[in-house]
């Protein structure tokens, strides 16, 4: 069953890994555009959740691509502690940390102190982290998982997902910690500029898939903040209904409209989508 709640959406990327979607693929863009009703935009970008005290927090992003470049613009921005990493090392993230303040950082290091860490690097370079990728990280956090299987396209064949393993659970496995799937469909742009007051008919909404209910409402929750709605796409076994080339995949629609395209997926992948 697929659930309306707490708010999230964003945009997904589309058919290929170069056009910025859930991957840490390409250069990030640079944040030159503002949300839908932030004013002085010399100030920082504030929380959309008017509802709620919003709880600032440390957050580790392991990959400075499309996704991983936007989401440290916003979350900086709404006042959390941000650590940054990618493959190449801190040196080469001297331009994103001094536009943001973000804490650029090696991948070993991005989850010290962490509530939330988001791993968003191309499928075929997770088996690359350090082991010991999560050390140091907070109690009980939260790992989004924002990756898609592009066997054609980058990342070559991984065997387990051609046999039908969920993208989300073989990452899961490399790494050795429970993952929320998140953010593998959504336009790195969005991010920046699709975010909504609470409560705002039509807002965009995100499907969020995941087995540690805690795990899964802390993101819900950051992605509220954001300005988007998002909807329980289930357990980890059944994100294949997020995966690329399903209904949802690159779809801007309402909480409605990924409830329903969850509901139409089919487990089988096209030839597009095949090694």
């Amino acid at each position: 069953m697929w659930f309306r709640s707490s708010p999230l959406r964003a945009r997904q990327e589309l058919a290929h890994p170069s056009s910025g979607c859930g991957t840490d693929s390409a250069p990030g863009i640079r944040n030159t555009v503002r949300p839908h009703g932030v004013g002085d935009p010399a100030r920082p970008f504030h929380s959309w959740n008017r509802h709620r005290k919003v709880e600032f927090m440390k957050i580790g992003i392991i990959g400075a691509g499309n996704i991983g470049g936007n989401l440290t613009r916003r979350l900086t921005a709404l006042g959390h502690d941000v650590s940054v990493a990618n493959s190449r090392g801190p040196e080469t993230l001297k331009a994103l940390a001094e536009e943001t303040g973000a804490t650029p950082v090696t991948s070993a290091q991005a989850a010290r102190g962490a509530r939330i860490v988001v791993v968003t690097v191309p499928l075929k370079a997770v088996p690359d982290l350090p082991s010991d990728i999560l050390e140091g990280a907070a109690e009980g956090v939260a790992v989004i998982d924002t990756g898609n299987y592009y066997p054609q396209q980058r990342d070559g064949r991984i065997p387990a997902i051609e046999d039908g393993l969920a993208e989300s659970r073989w990452t899961e496995q490399q790494i050795g910690h429970p993952v929320v799937k998140a953010f593998n469909g959504t336009y790195a742009q969005d991010i920046l500029d699709k975010g909504l007051p609470h409560g705002t008919p039509g807002r965009q909404a995100l499907p969020v898939a995941g087995d540690d209910p805690v795990a899964k409402q802390a993101v819900r929750d950051l992605i509220d903040e954001l300005g988007f709605d998002s909807v329980d796409a289930g357990g980890l076994d059944e994100s294949w209904r997020q995966q690329p080339g399903t209904p949802v995949y690159g779809n801007r629609g309402d909480a409605d409209a990924i409830a329903k395209a969850l509901s139409e997926a089919s487990p089988e992948r096209t030839s597009e989508w095949r090694a």
